[in-house]
Formats: structure tokens, C-alpha cells, sequence
């Protein structure tokens, strides 16, 4: 078993290619946004790869804002009511992007973070990512750093570390996730979808949480995804490992959250092609109802992973 790591492109435009030479599976992560483009696994002759990624690192930044693929939400994640907040008894409002009149997926999906550590060994392949947020936006004027950690090892298994720290003088509130699209195919209509959690969290009309759940027990069984359209969140469940199952009878792909994300949010868009399936901290508009909020200490850390497994059917 062997692994290799390289580098193509020059500075913020760079990507990282995390390998596993024995399998040839594949990594691709952008040092914009530090994102993950493409994960590929090989089965004979045929290339697999799971994610609805960009052209390149330039078409990444031209087109992030139309629809987020693969995105690092922070500070918030998903929607804020009208971009605006109360903390510390202070009212603030973000700068960001607005969809709707709301302010959306944070603040440092545009970020270019820099490598800080890689390597390669015989069990795994690794590259950490560094962004100081230095509080330029109105909206949230508190430093912290980013340390965002992609490990891809034996049998098409990739993992993902943010640690985020407060480096203000004060605590903050702070909720993290990501925003892949998943592909398995031409489209999601012939695959199956399974997570076990029936507890999903009503939305008003303007798809905010209104602080209230309901059952929705599609899924814990599996649920073919023809004629379904998604966008909600869901709770998972504290007392048993997360799972998210999607799959067609070629390909497997898993989602595996740690108790750090108990929020899974799904979204199918218009085309079809490919799936949004989000871990997140908190839900939705967190920085206002609360739900899933954490507030850090001054130098205070927060680490939370997820991990995404190919399974060749």
C-alpha cells in the first residue's frame, strides 16, 4: 500500500491531489476555499468520481455563488434572517452573499487558505489548510482561524478536520458545515437515499426554522429520489452513529458525520444531476433561534469531522 501527495498550479490557484497508488483513488482539493473538487475511485476500467465539482480553480471563483458546490460554510451555515443578528447586545448585519433577502453560507466560501502541512505514507495521504479571518466583514468583526485537514486512506475513505479557533478577545458565536454536491450518475433519480433520522425540522416560508419538528420517516429505509425535491434539515440522532446512504446499483457513497455535526441538511436542485447533502453544526439561521449555536472562549478550539466513503457496487 502506497501513497502519494502532489501540487498543480501556483499559489491561491493551486489544487492538492491526494493518491492512493495501489487502488487509484483520487482527492482533488482546491486551495480556494479549501474545497474539495473531485473524489474518483477506479473499478477496471471505469472512473468513478462522487463529486459535482468546477472546471478549475478559475471557474471555482467565477461561479461559486451559483449554487455553492462543495463550499465551507463559516461562520454561519444555510440561511441568516435578512443577514442580521443581536450578540453581546450589539445588533449586527453580514455583508455576504443574499439570496432572497437572507444572507447565506457564510462568509469564507470565497477565502484562499495556504497549506501549512502534507505528506504521504504506506496508510494515508494529507493536506492541512490555514485561513486567518481577520474580522473584515461589518457583519461579524471577530478573528479566528480556519485549519481545515483532508486524509484520504485505504479502501476510497476520505476524511475532513476544521478546527476552528476564536483568536478575538471576546467568545463568539461560530457554527460550521460544508456544502458538497454528490453525483452517482446522469441523475439522482435513480438513486436511493437513506439516513437514519425521521426528525425533520419544520420550515417557515422563507425555508428558516421555525423551532419546530416534525416526523418525516422516508428515509430511514432507503427511498428512490424520482420525483422528490429536498430542502431541508434534519436532526440526527445523539445516541447512535450518523449515517447517510447514497446509492444506485453501481455505486455506494456514505456520509459519515462525528457527534459534532448533528444536522444534515439536503438539497436537490433543479438539474437534477447531482445532490446537496450538508453536515452541519447548527441549524439554519442558528445565529438567531439558537438551535445547535456554540459560542467559543477567547483561544478556544473547535474541531469537527466528517468523513465520505466509495463503496463499488
Amino acid at each position: 500500500m502506497a501513497f502519494s501527495i502532489r501540487e498543480e498550479g501556483l499559489n491561491n490557484d493551486k489544487k492538492i491531489i491526494l493518491c492512493d497508488e495501489t487502488l487509484g483513488t483520487t482527492a482533488e482539493i482546491f486551495c480556494f476555499g479549501a474545497l474539495l473538487n473531485a473524489f474518483t475511485a477506479q473499478k477496471e476500467e471505469i472512473s468513478y468520481n462522487i463529486i459535482d465539482g468546477f472546471e478549475d480553480v478559475a471557474n471555482a471563483r467565477l461561479e461559486m455563488n451559483n449554487g455553492f458546490k462543495s463550499a465551507k460554510l463559516s461562520p454561519f451555515v444555510c440561511r441568516m434572517r435578512d443577514g442580521q443578528y443581536s450578540f453581546e447586545q450589539q445588533k449586527f448585519k453580514v455583508e455576504g452573499f443574499y439570496l432572497n433577502g437572507h444572507a447565506i453560507h457564510g462568509l469564507l466560501c470565497h477565502a484562499d487558505f495556504i497549506i501549512t502541512e502534507k505528506g504521504a505514507n504506506d496508510e494515508k495521504a494529507w493536506v492541512c489548510l490555514s485561513h486567518h479571518y481577520k474580522g473584515t466583514d461589518k457583519g461579524f468583526p471577530f478573528e479566528y482561524r480556519l485549519t481545515i485537514t483532508w486524509t484520504l486512506y485505504n479502501n476510497h475513505y476520505l476524511t475532513v478536520t476544521t478546527e476552528a479557533t476564536n483568536l478575538h478577545t471576546n467568545r463568539i458565536p461560530f457554527t460550521d458545515g460544508w456544502h458538497p454536491y454528490f453525483t452517482i450518475g446522469e441523475s439522482i433519480d435513480t438513486a436511493t437515499l437513506q439516513f437514519n433520522t425521521a426528525k425533520k425540522l419544520v420550515f417557515d416560508a422563507e425555508l428558516l426554522p421555525t423551532g419546530e419538528e416534525e416526523q418525516d420517516a422516508r428515509f430511514l429505509n432507503g427511498t428512490l429520489l424520482a420525483g422528490i425535491e429536498l430542502d431541508n434539515c434534519y436532526a440526527l440522532p445523539q445516541n447512535e452513529t450518523a449515517t447517510c446512504i447514497l446509492k444506485n446499483s453501481s455505486i455506494m457513497i456514505s456520509i459519515e458525520p462525528d457527534s459534532t455535526y448533528p444536522y444534515l441538511q439536503v438539497y436537490t436542485p433543479p438539474h437534477r444531476k447531482s445532490i446537496a447533502i450538508e453536515n452541519l453544526t447548527a441549524a439554519p439561521d442558528a445565529f438567531n433561534n439558537k438551535i445547535g449555536l456554540k459560542y467559543l472562549q477567547p483561544g478556544e478550539s473547535l474541531s469537527c469531522t466528517t468523513a465520505y466513503r466509495i463503496t463499488l457496487l
